[in-house]
């Protein structure tokens, strides 16, 4: 995605041109089309995307706690994807313009669950989350870019500009360091909390009648899951690239494989715990949105697709150890579970706006929305490597275990 900070606005004009093309189909879509499909597409792909860049910077909140001394380059690549939080956040309000398409619930008797189901309380809370976890990653990302820049200088405009605001007062860096801790792990609260309300509020709300109590579980494992993904691609495309000197070491790569594989399990149990439960218990209420999403047609198919792409497949891929250790066989397993979660919150959303559907209503609308949302993600991931080019640089591998003291 970012390879040559030498070639930054041939780049960022070509994420430019997808985020912009994306908003102009959207908004044509929204204005002369079908409206409802073009605020579907837009609330799928706001969730799809914010997962990837709250997932992602997960990884160095979650390295630094537990002082893993081998992510050094794969964290500071992650932490790129918290330039995607104010734009997050941004779209999330803007998807208040479509909220009488993408809540279905807002027309029907909800049988008491008015207090919680009302749009003041939902976009209220759901946008104080966001400030809080958005917040606490980039208070997290300042005191990390303290250990990074101190010992490696900066060439880039933030970069310069920081180090001099630190150098103008006297610091403490055990002090630093502590806070650097507490930060890391109030992020990790933070996730599994607002991921948790934000998949009950956009998600699980789709169909009032019908509740989980493992969905808010299952919504953060999810975004952990396709966070670690887009690291994968990310690094091992940088990795790749002939124009930068950031390089990932071959065990780092298979250690990242191996947690990358331990979300496949993760994932897949918490589906497994889910679905097991309904069956059991047997209540219509609950069974008939697993019927409607796993047997039904046109779903059927594409409840399959998903378990295929985003267990069956990696699962049995990444049993082989050499795999986890090349970066061209990663990204292809990586790209493939993400486009299976990006299913997966269409199958999640979809029979709650197209009921009673003969064939699967999903489109060239939804694909154009997605590359805008691309597009935006990618701009602001090569915006932030613009103005701190250094982190492409590589630096001591231990480097965590040092900031942890």
């Amino acid at each position: 995605m970012i390879d040559n900070h030498n070639h930054p606005p041939s780049l960022m004009r070509i994420f430019y041109g997808l985020a912009a093309a994306g908003a102009l189909i959207f908004i044509a879509v929204a204005i002369v089309g079908d409206t409802a499909r073009a605020w579907q597409a837009y609330l799928l792909n706001f969730l799809f995307f914010s997962a990837i860049a709250q997932g992602a910077v997960l990884f160095s909140a979650l390295m630094h706690t537990v002082k893993a001394r081998w992510s050094g380059p794969l964290a500071d690549v992650a932490e790129s994807f918290a330039a995607f939080f104010p734009v997050s956040l941004a779209l999330f309000l803007i998807l208040f313009l479509g909220r009488q398409y993408v809540f279905p619930w807002l027309h029907e008797d909800l049988h008491g669950k008015e207090v919680w189901l009302n749009l003041p309380f939902l976009f209220g809370r759901d946008f104080i989350g966001l400030c809080l976890l958005y917040g606490l990653g980039l208070v997290f990302l300042y005191h990390r870019l303290y250990f990074t820049l101190t010992a490696r200088g900066a060439r880039g405009p933030l970069g310069r500009r920081l180090l001099d605001r630190w150098a103008r007062k006297t610091v403490d860096e055990q002090r630093m360091a502590g806070r650097t801790t507490v930060f890391a792990i109030l992020y990790l609260l933070a996730f599994a909390i607002v991921l948790s309300l934000i998949g009950y509020d956009l998600v699980m709300a789709a169909d009032p009648h019908w509740y989980s109590t493992l969905f808010g579980a299952y919504s953060f494992v999810k975004a952990v899951y396709i966070g670690f993904g887009a690291l994968i691609v990310l690094s091992a495309s940088l990795h790749m690239s002939e124009r930068n000197s950031y390089q990932v070491q071959e065990n780092q790569f298979h250690d990242i494989g191996k947690l990358f594989f331990a979300f496949c399990l993760v994932w897949a149990d918490f589906f497994y715990a889910q679905f097991v439960v309904i069956w059991y218990g047997n209540i219509p209420e609950e069974t008939s949105y697993i019927i409607e999403r796993t047997m039904a047609t046109p779903w059927n198919t594409l409840a399959w697709t998903i378990f295929i792409g985003c267990f069956i497949a990696p699962f049995i891929i990444l049993i082989n150890r050499r795999i986890k250790t090349r970066p061209r066989a990663m990204t292809v397993i990586c790209l493939l579970v993400m486009s299976g979660i990006w299913l997966e919150h269409y199958l999640l959303l979809g029979p709650a706006f197209h009921h009673h559907a003969e064939h699967l209503p999903l489109g060239w609308v939804e694909a154009a929305v997605a590359i805008g949302f691309f597009g935006l993600l990618a701009a602001a991931v090569t915006a932030y490597f613009k103005k701190l080019p250094e982190l492409l640089e590589n630096g001591e591998p231990d480097r965590l275990t040092v900031e942890a003291g």
